[in-house]
């Protein structure tokens, strides 16, 4: 009876580590996009701790090709930054952001959550429907909590898509604001009592008004 209560608790045994570190590198390797633990333990057999497994294997690619690197809640193996180079014939750059985007996502990545009002005020003009449309197009910012405020207005936030391109593992990552002014970014703050200008003064002012509608 003892051998079968012993042989019933080894089914439930943990794989070894050096198994489990295989286990999570192959799942990595295989997802296209980062994982999160809570994926990782829910496909690794049962008394697996794949957060241990990821320190280990951390530690096995430093100063390989490709490392681990986090991505906000999830994990990813990517190419390692001084190799960067060796990737740009691979890289098809679609189109450049436009100044006015720039300074968008930079607000929204440093005042998350933020509302459209607010990152006119801190800009000094409006923000075009076409500036939020390509962020949004690139999956680099996404809509967040309504504020409990009169209108109720939506707010923007960062995605893990946008961490992931600029190879961040959260927002608190992002250089600080001295180096975006010293950039040239939000510095153009208008005098007081300046009304606000457009980012396309070719856009109707009704497209504009449109995006102030819940």
């Amino acid at each position: 009876m003892a051998t079968e209560d012993v042989a019933e608790e080894s089914l439930f045994d943990a794989p070894p580590m050096g198994e489990q570190e295989r286990m999570v590198e192959a799942i990595l390797f295989a997802s296209a996009e980062p994982v999160t633990l809570a994926e990782l333990q829910a496909r690794m057999p049962h008394g697996a701790d794949p957060a241990e497994a990821l320190v280990y294997l951390k530690k096995r690619y430093e100063g390989r090709g490709v490392n681990l690197v986090r991505v906000g809640d999830a994990y990813a193996f990517r190419t390692a930054p001084d190799l960067g180079f060796l990737m740009r014939r691979e890289t098809v750059e679609v189109r450049k952001l436009s100044r006015a985007a720039i300074e968008t996502l930079a607000i929204i990545a440093y005042h998350q959550p933020v509302t459209r009002a607010e990152i006119e005020e801190i800009r000094g003009v409006a923000v075009s429907r076409g500036t939020v449309d390509q962020l949004l197009e690139l999956d680099w910012i996404r809509l967040g909590r309504r504020r409990m405020t009169p209108g109720r207005p939506v707010t923007f936030v960062v995605t893990e898509a946008f961490l992931d391109h600029f190879g961040l593992e959260s927002a608190r990552d992002l250089p600080g604001l001295k180096e975006l002014r010293a950039a040239g970014l939000l510095d153009n703050r208008p005098a007081p009592g300046q009304a606000l200008a457009s980012d396309d003064e070719d856009e109707a002012t009704t497209g504009q008004s449109e995006l102030f509608e819940d």
